[in-house]
């Protein structure tokens, strides 16, 4: 996957085009990703030990890894990403746009 967890990202299509967040899940078997502050959901709860009162919870929900892009930490703009093998034998992702390197 082209995206991991804490990575800067920005929506490119559906509801929240345009929005930036950070990643806080990565579910690779589902190709999905979890978005702070992206997608919110309502649900219907019943009262339990957490949530005595019940009602309705709004929570985020995964969104498809094909509908996010990481944000360039040089020009802060969304950009494609590209991998390169280190001098050291490290496999590090790239961003495409400026080159610089995505992974801590």
């Amino acid at each position: 996957m082209h995206v991991k967890k804490g990575d800067q990202v920005m929506v490119i299509a559906g509801k929240d085009k345009g929005k930036r967040g950070r990643v806080l899940a990565v579910y690779p078997k589902k190709e999905r990703v979890l978005v702070e502050g992206i997608n919110f959901i309502k649900r219907h709860t019943k009262p339990n030990q957490q949530n005595p009162q019940g009602g309705i919870i709004t929570k985020e929900a995964p969104i498809h890894v094909s509908n996010v892009m990481p944000i360039d930490p040089k020009t802060g703009r969304p950009t494609r990403v590209g991998y390169k093998i280190l001098e050291d034998g490290r496999k590090v992702r790239i961003a495409k746009r400026s080159g610089e390197i995505l992974d801590k």
